[in-house]
């Protein structure tokens, strides 16, 4: 089995920065893409940051030069820098990846980490 536990949620006035972590652990032969999304109340999940093998990145139009990801290879972990933060961030921050196992891909989830931006 493999798990994604996260971690650097909390709150933090509006202009201020957070760092969120997302460790992989478990049987992962390799972890092909790492990605942060998040779900604000009464609103869908949306797509905030992803980091693909070879480097590749993108992000969501509204965190674009303000939010950084980045993956340790030989950690299999990600973070997400998150600087400028708006009120209009907050929610609750979920882990995906990728992830090859024996034989074929996962996809697997993290619990989900708060991130609350006061004004």
């Amino acid at each position: 089995q493999v798990q994604l536990v996260e971690s650097g949620g909390g709150l933090v006035q509006a202009g201020g920065s957070l760092r969120l972590s997302c460790a992989a652990s478990g049987s992962i032969v390799s972890v092909n893409t790492m990605a942060w999304y998040r779900q604000a109340p009464g609103k869908q999940r949306e797509l905030v940051a992803a980091a693909r093998s070879g480097s590749s990145t993108n992000y969501a139009d509204s965190v674009k030069g303000r939010f950084t990801i980045s993956v340790d290879n030989t950690k299999n972990t990600a973070y997400l820098q998150m600087n400028s933060l708006k009120p209009e961030d907050t929610a609750v921050y979920y882990c995906y990846a990728h992830v090859l196992r024996v034989g074929r891909y996962y996809d697997y989830w993290g619990q989900g980490t708060q991130v609350t931006v006061s004004s």
